[in-house]
């Protein structure tokens, strides 16, 4: 099964975005290993946090079709090293999560360049719980993920 793989900080919305891709009722939890859905894995935001398991994300995203790279705007830090996507033999995809909470536009432009810098070649902008840019989104991953 293809699937694609949600890397991010810790509270960055890769949790929410799985349950709603399998169409699963949303309802916070805290990711503490590597899970699986249908159409999705999803990684703790430690992974990210810390160096040292770098090596398991990689690893992780052997099984994903296409990896995305989840960032909250409304956070202080975002984790992503520059070039990130050079880690991984795959189409990288950005998403901003929680663009609902944006008080400040700089925080948008902060983290979009952040994502670029990662690597993403496509940014999605979206909000989760209130279904702002989710279908352009999903629509984009069922075509990768179907092909």
């Amino acid at each position: 099964m293809k699937r694609i793989i949600f890397i991010g900080k810790t509270g960055c919305g890769k949790t929410t975005l799985c349950q709603k891709l399998n169409e699963l009722e949303i309802k916070y939890k805290k990711t503490q290993a590597v899970e699986l859905y249908e159409n999705a894995i999803d990684t703790p935001g430690e992974y990210l946090e810390n160096r040292h398991y770098y090596s398991a994300l990689i690893m992780s995203a052997v099984d994903a079709k296409i990896i995305a790279l989840v960032a909250d705007p409304t956070a202080y830090d975002h984790f992503i090293p520059p070039a990130f996507a050079g880690s991984f033999a795959k189409e990288v995809i950005g998403i901003i999560t929680k663009i609902n909470l944006i008080t400040d536009e700089k925080q948008m432009i902060k983290v979009e360049e952040g994502l670029k810098a990662g690597g993403a070649s496509h940014i999605f902008k979206v909000d989760t719980v209130d279904g702002v840019g989710i279908e352009p989104l999903f629509t984009y991953l069922q075509e990768v993920l179907k092909g």
